[in-house]
């Protein structure tokens, strides 16, 4: 039983430390060949997480070869993409191109899929040196290898929207999912969400709309950003703060919300979204940027009594309900598609 379940999750495929599950793991094992309950997937692109690539951006001065050569070589030492500093990786799409004769997932040869687990638990192999890409944008073109286990998650891509659009949208799809689930079971009336013209952003907005929330408040970092969020309609009420600084946050934001959504993607955004929530509100991190002590020390510091949640990336559902939002939302369209590569 214990092998079963071991095997299920990838322990497996963990080559060090023994005894780690394959996203807490230092070094995966690539290998294409495959078990009789996993699935090989052709790579055709990466997207990074917006955390992971904001920090090797920044860390390499901006030089997009460096960047290549930086994500080549974590893939290389690793036989994953985790960034080592974020901790965090992103996800891919691909083609279905060899299935075990005992996975559970319900996928066939030929499907063309996105992989809704994250890069940091999924062995991938690179064998094109990232040469049709140049560095300066979060989605990957490549070509390699990936494996997905027993418990791992795809969704078959729609064929009515174009790959870019569609890896954008579903690397965050667990940001919308989770705010329309949190604004459900609390009845939540005001919204706030920072990082609100940004894709998990604009999409954690619209999600809340849907759910019932009358009052939404987008924190944006720039008079850009507010315009466009301010032109998409999805927020009830824009407003421009640094997310870092908490006491430009809690005066942005005015009113405390009944829950705040966090969608940016650099660290140090904890205690702002802390002052932003009312007593007894709800805090939604969604960014790999997070800290946990320093979101549960502030809150401690500040008296604050609010409920804090990480949001894991995954609700059931999470994939349709983002697609669905996009489709119907003029609004998010208008803030995914500038930022998203043709």
């Amino acid at each position: 039983m214990l092998e079963t379940i071991e095997r299920a999750l990838g322990a497996h495929r963990v080559l060090e430390p023994r005894g780690a599950l394959p996203q807490a793991a230092l070094r995966l094992d690539a290998d294409p060949a495959i078990g009789p309950d996993e699935v090989r997937i052709a790579v055709e692109r990466l997207n990074l997480d917006a955390a992971s690539f904001r920090q090797l951006s920044e860390s390499c001065g901006g030089d997009g070869e460096a960047v290549r050569a930086a994500v080549l070589e974590i893939v290389e030492a690793r036989g994953k993409m985790q960034n080592p500093v974020t901790g965090s990786g992103g996800m891919l799409i691909g083609v279905v191109d060899a299935v075990g004769s005992g996975s559970p997932l319900g996928l066939t040869v030929g499907q063309r899929v996105a992989t809704l687990v994250s890069l940091t638990l999924t062995p991938l192999r690179l064998t094109d040196g990232l040469t049709a890409w140049d560095g300066r944008s979060e989605q990957v073109p490549a070509a390699g290898t990936a494996i997905l286990f027993a418990r791992s998650i795809a969704a078959v891509l729609p064929d009515d929207l174009p790959d870019p659009v569609s890896l954008a949208v579903l690397d965050v799809c667990g940001a919308p999912a989770a705010t329309a689930r949190v604004v459900e079971r609390t009845g939540a009336r005001r919204v706030a969400v920072l990082g609100a013209a940004g894709k998990s952003g604009s999409l954690s907005l619209a999600a809340a709309r849907a759910a019932g929330a009358a009052d939404l408040v987008g924190l944006v970092r720039n008079d850009a950003e507010a315009a466009a969020l301010g032109a998409s309609g999805l927020a009830d009420r824009v407003v421009v703060a640094d997310a870092t600084d908490p006491l430009a946050v809690a005066a942005a934001a005015g009113t405390p919300a009944d829950v705040t959504v966090v969608c940016v993607d650099v660290p140090g955004a904890e205690h702002g979204a802390v002052l932003a929530t009312a007593e007894g509100g709800t805090v939604v991190f969604f960014s790999m940027a997070t800290s946990f002590s320093a979101a549960a020390l502030g809150a401690e510091g500040m008296a604050a009594d609010v409920t804090m949640l990480v949001g894991n990336g995954y609700t059931p559902g999470h994939a349709a309900l983002a697609l669905d939002l996009y489709r119907s939302n003029a609004g998010v369209r208008s803030l995914i598609d500038p930022r998203v590569e043709a």
